[in-house]
C-alpha cells in the first residue's frame, strides 16, 4: 500500500538490472527544471534516495525487515534510475524480507519471502521482536484513527529492541496533504487521473492522516523509544506533467517553514 499523497500504486514484475538505467528517462518536465537528473537520473531533492539511503544505513547482512503495506511492488516493475534500483533492491543483501498489506496483490509482489494479507486493524501475523527493521514506504496516511495506536503498538511489538521503524508519508499540514485532504476520498480516483494519467484506479487508496504529524507520532511513539522526524520537499510529481504548475509548487516549496515540508521522513528506534 505505498504511494504518495492520496494514493498507493504498485505494478508487478521481477526487478531486474532492465529496469535501472538502460530504459529510464526522465520525463521531460522534470529534465527541463532539474537538469541534474539527466547524471545518474536522480535530483539533488530526491526523496527516495533520501529515504532509502538512511533505511540502506540501518541495515546488515543479518537483518529481518518487515515491509508493512508492501503491495504489489511497484518499484520492483517501473523503469527507475539504477541508484533507485540498487537502494531499493536491499531484499537481496538481507537475511530476509516479508510483508504484509490489506490488499490480495502483496501475494505477487516477487521481493518478499513471505507474504500475508492482514485486514486493516489486525494484528501483525508474527510474534514479539522478530524484526531488526519495519519500513512504511507512503502507508501511514491510510491508516485510521481508530487504528492508528495499535499499528504502533503492534510495530513496537514486532520490533527487536535497538531496531528501527522506518516511514516515509505526506505531512498533514504540507501542500500534499492539504490538497489530498481538500478532495473528497470518493473523488480521488477522478483527481488522480488527471494528475497522473498513470495511475491506475485500484492503486488508489482512501486517505486518513491520523500518522502524519509530529505530534501524533510522539504520542504514538513514546519515550523511551528514540523519535526522530524531519521534512522533505521532493520534486513536485504529483502536480502532474505542467511546467508552471511545477514552477508553483516549487515557490511554494521555498515559502515553506521546514515544519510544514511536504514529507516526512519518520524513525523510532525501538527502547
Amino acid at each position: 500500500m505505498n504511494g504518495p499523497g492520496m494514493t498507493t500504486s504498485e505494478p508487478a514484475a521481477p526487478p531486474t538490472a532492465a529496469t535501472g538505467d538502460d530504459h529510464f528517462q526522465p520525463g521531460e518536465t522534470l529534465a527541463r527544471l532539474y537538469p541534474e537528473a539527466a547524471v545518474g537520473g536522480f535530483t539533488r531533492h530526491d526523496g527516495f534516495v533520501d529515504f532509502y539511503t538512511r533505511v540502506n544505513a540501518l541495515l546488515t547482512p543479518e537483518s529481518e525487515v518487515l515491509d508493512f503495506g508492501a503491495g504489489r511492488g511497484q518499484w520492483a516493475h517501473d523503469p527507475m534510475p539504477a541508484t533507485h534500483l540498487a537502494l531499493r533492491s536491499f531484499h537481496e543483501r538481507v537475511r530476509r524480507v516479508v510483508g504484509i498489506d490489506v490488499d490480495t496483490a502483496v501475494i505477487s509482489n516477487p521481493t518478499l519471502e513471505d507474504a500475508l494479507v492482514v485486514p486493516p486493524g489486525s494484528p501483525i501475523p508474527y510474534p514479539d521482536q522478530s524484526f531488526d527493521l519495519v519500513l512504511a514506504d507512503y502507508v501511514l496516511e491510510h491508516v485510521t484513527e481508530a487504528d492508528a495506536p495499535g499499528v504502533a503498538a503492534e510495530v513496537l511489538r514486532v520490533l527487536r529492541p535497538g531496531g528501527w521503524f522506518a516511514a516515509r508519508t505526506p505531512n498533514k499540514w504540507g501542500l500534499i496533504g492539504l490538497g489530498a485532504r481538500s478532495v473528497p476520498n470518493h473523488l480521488h480516483t477522478r483527481v488522480l487521473s488527471r494528475l497522473q494519467p498513470g495511475r491506475k484506479a485500484e492503486d488508489v487508496f482512501p486517505v486518513e492522516y491520523h500518522m502524519n504529524t509530529r505530534r501524533h507520532l510522539a504520542r504514538l511513539f513514546p519515550e523511551p523509544n528514540r523519535l526522530v522526524v524531519y521534512g522533505h520537499n521532493s520534486e513536485p510529481t504529483y502536480m502532474g506533467n505542467s511546467v508552471p504548475a511545477w514552477r508553483a509548487a516549487q515557490f511554494l516549496d521555498r515559502l515553506t517553514p521546514p515544519r510544514l515540508a511536504s514529507t516526512l521522513m519518520v524513525f523510532v528506534q525501538k527502547a
